[in-house]
């Protein structure tokens, strides 16, 4: 758990002035600032994205063309640690700047003997909307960046257990017996593995929130670390496996802003906590599973895991007839062939929610990319021997045929958002250090809050 953001200062505690400002504005800052432009020509700082200048006083940070959001993420890094700022002038998002600042302030330096200081922002500057924001990040970035021999399946659960309890949720966590018996699929992925799956179930209810207000469902994915099974990844393949929990983190993380938010919903999140792994009881390629919802499975490979632990969770979640089913994953390296690593894939059943889900993310400059749903590919998951197979025969459309998996185990009326996520920065830029990212937590979170206040005003009081 997040325990509280190290980047604020304390309230009532003042800092020096921070700027932010566009080529196009500098100019005309300059001249109010004693020194700037001086200043601002010994160093050549031409208010490009990401360039900070240092004043006696104050400090300017450059904007260029990008968001207000990526700007500010540099400033954090570039002054001084322990020093403290507010943000000053205009012409840009306060809002946006303050939580750029806190997201380029983040370190994960829990294994290093010497940690590294940020500067810090007024605590009068983060309002309680970016503060939730920002704690649920942290906490999905600080359980991606997590070793995979410090984070395994009972820890990922026991994590989700804690924010239940921080934030007054309930939470029941499910292993052994009960679990084989309830997520039969997912068993069988965490079989190999001498760290038995779990499953954690959270349920919460907004404050406001009435019988009859949205419920909204989320499944993560949590392969706390992912060998491929027997059929292998490369060395180089597993190098970043420990984030192949990262569904699961991001969701984890928008559960505790949308508590911290006391949205006017009811949340359920389900995460499947497991490793896959090599051994004598590990699931072999062309065994056949049983689900969650009595469809066979044939294990066509080993290393399309993270779909057999979701169709279980969505399955037993579509039960409750959600208002929205989301889920998140680090499923398929396809989505990255044809997206690249910043964006994500979405894949939804409902015109709207998909809408909803886009707009928001160009809002927060957390973007995602809509792929199609195609049925046309469907019966490239046809089996011989079970009701389905988990892969397809065919080297295309790796992306399209896992979410076509996953549809099978949601009803029909229910709109369900499929999320396909890298989880990560290759490396660091500002606002968005390397190592684990909560990608589409922001895109999520502002699609539930215009759900919920949309439901919440049509509820008769």
């Amino acid at each position: 758990m997040v325990e509280g953001l190290a980047c604020i200062a304390a309230a009532g505690v003042t800092g020096l002035p921070l700027f932010g400002v566009a080529p196009e504005g500098l100019e005309a800052l300059l001249a109010t600032l004693p020194g700037a432009a001086a200043q601002a020509g010994l160093t050549a700082f031409k208010a490009e994205a990401g360039q900070v200048m240092r004043l006696e006083e104050a400090a300017v940070v450059g904007l260029g063309s990008a968001p207000a959001l990526h700007g500010f993420g540099a400033a954090a890094t570039a002054l001084p640690p322990g020093s403290i700022w507010h943000l000053a002038g205009a012409d840009y998002d306060r809002e946006q700047a303050a939580l750029g600042f806190l997201l380029g302030a983040y370190r994960y330096d829990r294994f290093k003997s010497k940690t590294r200081g940020t500067a810090l922002l007024t605590h009068e500057n983060v309002t309680a909307r970016n503060h939730a924001i920002a704690t649920g990040i942290f906490l999905a970035r600080d359980l991606i960046n997590m070793p995979a021999n410090h984070l395994g399946p009972a820890e990922l659960a026991q994590a989700a257990v804690d924010l239940a309890e921080y934030q007054g949720a309930q939470a029941e966590r499910v292993s052994g017996v009960a679990l084989t018996a309830r997520y039969p699929a997912l068993a069988a992925v965490g079989a190999g593995s001498d760290r038995a799956p779990e499953v954690v179930l959270l349920t919460w209810q907004g404050s406001e929130s009435e019988i009859d207000s949205p419920l909204i469902s989320m499944c993560g994915k949590g392969v706390c670390f992912d060998t491929g099974g027997y059929d292998l990844k490369p060395s180089a393949g597993m190098l970043r496996m420990k984030k192949d929990m990262g569904g699961a983190a991001i969701l984890l993380g928008l559960a505790s802003a949308i508590m911290s938010l006391n949205l006017p919903v009811r949340l359920q999140l389900r995460i499947g906590c497991v490793e896959n792994s090599v051994s004598g009881q590990a699931m072999r390629p062309s065994d056949v599973l049983q689900t969650h919802a009595g469809l066979t499975v044939e294990v066509g490979n080993t290393d399309a895991e993270g779909r057999l632990v979701l169709c279980d969770l969505l399955s037993e979640a579509s039960a409750e007839n959600p208002d929205w089913l989301i889920d998140a994953a680090t499923l398929t390296g396809a989505a990255r062939a044809a997206l690249g690593p910043d964006l994500p894939a979405l894949f939804c059943t409902d015109e709207a929610m998909a809408a909803a889900i886009l707009q928001a993310g160009q809002e927060a400059h957390d973007p995602l990319w809509r792929l199609p749903l195609y049925e046309g590919y469907a019966s490239w998951l046809e089996s011989n021997v079970a009701d389905m197979n988990n892969v397809s025969s065919k080297p295309y459309a790796g992306a399209i045929i896992a979410a076509l998996f996953l549809k099978r185990f949601v009803s029909k009326q229910i709109p369900w958002a499929h999320v396909d996520t890298y989880a990560w920065n290759d490396t660091a830029r500002p606002a968005r250090p390397e190592g684990g990212e909560a990608q589409t937590l922001r895109a999520l979170l502002g699609a539930v809050e215009r759900f919920a206040a949309q439901r919440h005003i049509n509820v008769p009081q």
